[in-house]
C-alpha cells in the first residue's frame, strides 16, 4: 500500500472493533444566569478528520488511526444566545455519553467546541480554525441563523465538509440545500402565529424583528401568512442600551396584538421599557424570547398571557421520555427542545460515520442525509441503530427517530416540524398545545 492508502478507513473492518465507553469532550461548558452546565472531563486526541477538498481522512494526532473520531461544533458560548448554547452543551454531553457507550467500531467521537460569541465574524473563525485547523469533516453549527450562514457560504460551501446546524430556523436556509438544520425551518413558526393571532381575533399587529437573517426571515414569513394589518413592522439592533424607541412606535402604532422576533436580552429591556410607560397590548414571540432570564428579568404580570410558538420535541414519544429523564437525572432541569436538537445533531453524526466508507468529508455526505430516511428500519437510540447496523449494514438500513422527533431531511436540508405553543400564566410558561409543520 501506498501511505495514502495506509490512511483510508474501511468501515467493515472497523465495524470488527470492540465498543468503547467513556465521554471525550475537548472544550470547556459555559455557565450561564438559568443553566450551570456540569464541566466534562478533557481526553481527546485533537483533530482527526478530512478538510473537506480532499478525500483522504486524516489520522488522530500522533497517527493512531485507532484515536477518537474527532468532529466539530461551533456554539454560542458567550454572547446573547449563551443560554441556548448552554443547552446545546447539555445535549451533546449526553449525546457523546449515548455513542461512546457503543462505540463506533472499538472508536470514540470527540467533538471540538468551539464559540461564535453568538456573532457571524467570530463564527466564521471558529469554523475556519475547526475545518482548517483540526481538519474535521463534519461541524455541526451554528445557533443564530446569521452566523450559521455566514459560516457556510465563507467556510463549507465548495468543499465536502457537512454542515448541520443545530438550532436555525431562518427560513433563508431553505435556500442553502448544502447546509442541513435539525431544528425546523422558522416559516413554520410564522404561519403558526398568523394563525394563532386571528384565531385571537386581532386583524391588526405591530412586529419587532431583530436585524438580522433570522429575524427578517421570519418577519418576511409572518407578513405573508398574516391576512390582517401589520401596523408597524421595523427591524431593531441587538445590544442596544435601551429600545424605548421602538416600543413607543409599537404603542403609537395603535396595533392591540405586538409580535416580537429577536432574542432574549433585547425582548427583555422592551418589556421592562413597555411596562415602566403603562403600555398595554397583547404579546406574541417566536422560540428565542423564551427563556428563564425573561421570567426573572422582568415584572410580575408585565407578560401576563403572551404566547409564544416554539420548535418542539416529540415529548410524548418514549426516546424523548427517555432522554427527558437522563437529562433530569444529569442536570436536575427538564430539557429544552434546543437540548434535543443538539443531542440529535450528535447521533445522527455518529450514525453518519458508522455507516460511511471511509472518514471523509465526501463520504459523510453520502450517508447524513440516509440514516433518517423512512425507508430504513425504525431506530430511536445509537445502540439499537448499531445493532441493525451489523458488521456489514448500510445507512440506508436504518431511520433514525430522533428524541426530538422524525428528521427525514429533505431536499433542501430541512427536517419534519414539530411546535409547541406556550403561555405566560403567573408568570410562568406552561404548554397550552401543540401543531405540527
Amino acid at each position: 500500500m501506498t501511505s495514502n492508502d495506509n490512511r483510508r478507513i474501511n468501515r467493515r473492518d472497523v465495524l470488527k472493533g470492540t465498543g468503547a465507553a467513556g465521554l471525550v469532550l475537548t472544550a470547556g461548558c459555559v455557565s450561564t444566569a438559568d443553566e450551570t452546565p456540569t464541566p466534562t472531563e478533557s481526553g481527546g486526541n485533537g483533530g482527526g478528520g478530512g478538510d473537506g477538498d480532499t478525500d483522504t481522512a486524516t489520522p488522530t494526532e500522533g497517527g493512531d488511526m485507532g484515536g477518537a473520531y474527532s468532529i466539530g461544533m461551533v456554539n454560542s458560548l458567550t454572547g446573547s444566545l449563551s443560554a441556548f448554547g448552554a443547552r446545546n452543551e447539555r445535549g451533546m454531553e449526553l449525546a457523546l455519553e449515548s455513542v461512546n457507550e457503543v462505540g463506533i467500531g472499538g472508536r470514540e467521537l470527540d467533538i471540538i467546541v468551539e464559540d461564535s460569541e453568538s456573532q457571524a465574524q467570530a463564527g466564521v473563525s471558529a469554523a475556519q480554525k475547526l475545518v482548517n485547523q483540526d481538519q474535521v469533516p463534519f461541524v455541526i453549527g451554528a445557533v443564530g441563523s446569521g452566523v450559521s450562514l455566514a459560516i457556510y457560504e465563507s467556510v463549507i460551501q465548495g468543499t465536502d465538509v457537512v454542515q448541520l446546524s443545530q438550532n436555525s430556523t431562518s427560513p433563508d436556509l431553505t435556500n442553502f440545500p448544502g447546509l442541513l438544520r435539525m431544528s425546523p425551518t422558522g416559516r413554520t413558526q410564522s404561519t403558526a402565529l398568523a394563525d394563532i393571532i386571528s384565531e385571537d381575533g386581532y386583524d391588526s399587529v405591530a412586529v419587532a424583528w431583530v436585524n438580522n437573517d433570522y429575524g427578517q426571515g421570519l418577519a418576511d414569513a409572518f407578513v405573508e401568512a398574516w391576512d390582517g394589518d401589520v401596523a408597524y413592522n421595523s427591524p431593531h439592533d441587538q445590544g442596544q442600551s435601551s429600545y424605548a424607541s421602538t416600543v413607543s412606535e409599537m404603542a403609537n402604532s395603535g396595533a392591540d396584538a405586538w409580535l416580537f422576533i429577536t432574542y432574549q436580552p433585547e425582548f427583555t429591556a422592551m418589556a421592562q421599557e413597555a411596562y415602566s410607560n403603562g403600555y398595554e397590548a397583547q404579546y406574541y414571540g417566536a422560540d428565542s424570547v423564551q427563556g428563564s432570564d425573561v421570567l426573572s428579568d422582568t415584572p410580575e404580570g408585565s407578560l401576563e398571557g403572551m404566547k409564544i410558538v416554539t420548535p418542539s420535541a416529540a415529548v410524548e414519544e418514549q426516546n424523548y421520555q427517555d432522554f427527558a429523564e437522563r437529562f433530569e437525572e444529569a442536570y436536575d432541569q427538564t430539557p429544552s427542545s434546543w437540548a434535543a436538537f443538539a443531542y440529535d445533531c450528535v447521533i445522527t453524526a455518529a450514525l453518519s460515520i458508522a455507516t460511511a466508507d471511509e472518514f471523509t468529508g465526501a463520504a459523510l455526505q453520502e450517508t447524513v442525509r440516509d440514516v433518517t430516511r423512512p425507508e430504513g428500519e425504525q431506530v430511536t437510540t445509537f445502540a439499537e441503530a448499531m445493532d441493525v447496523l451489523g458488521e456489514d449494514g448500510s445507512a440506508s438500513d436504518i431511520d433514525y427517530q430522533g428524541v426530538s422527533g422524525p428528521i427525514d431531511f429533505d431536499e433542501n436540508g430541512d427536517p419534519v416540524g414539530f411546535l409547541q405553543i406556550f403561555t405566560v400564566e403567573e408568570h410562568e410558561y406552561v404548554s397550552t398545545g401543540f401543531t405540527s409543520a
